[in-house]
């Protein structure tokens, strides 16, 4: 029997006032696969979605805010057991007010915390942890995770 494959879009969202900085999200301590980190705000794709259209969606339904997509950052595979999640990070930039996720209307993972921060190795414990997104942006930047 094949795995079902999830395809997610993460945003890498630089923030308007300091391109330097890049938007981190706290998940709550009660999610399932990432309880307590810092990450990149993220959704799964939904049938007949378009990465753009998903980048989008993040904007309004997790960040309370209009976001568009830049360029591709890169793309990975991991293998989660019961399922093979495909993975695509995809700069942003915010197009609307400054984001908030607390006003966000979000139905399943709400974040609980934001900032802006140059410090990259904040997601060094999210990467190590599973999180696809965040070994994508690690790596494309050169910083070990795996240390």
């Amino acid at each position: 029997m094949e795995k079902r494959i999830e395809f997610a879009i993460a945003a890498i969202i630089s923030n308007p006032k300091n391109d330097s900085q890049v938007l981190a999200v706290k998940r709550p301590a009660t999610d399932d696969a990432l309880p307590g980190v810092w990450g990149l705000p993220a959704v799964v794709v939904k049938d007949g979605e378009l990465p753009e259209a998903a980048i989008r969606r993040i904007g309004m339904e997790k960040l309370s805010t209009n976001i568009k997509p830049v360029s591709q950052v890169g793309i990975k595979h991991l293998d989660r057991g019961e399922y093979d999640l495909i993975l695509m990070d995809i700069k942003a930039t915010v197009t609307g007010e400054e984001p908030d996720v607390l006003a966000a209307p979000t139905k399943d993972i709400k974040y609980i915390d934001q900032q802006w921060t140059s410090d990259l190795t904040l997601f060094i414990p999210a990467a190590k942890n599973g999180s696809v997104c965040t070994r994508i942006l690690l790596e494309s930047q050169g910083i070990n995770w795996r240390q």
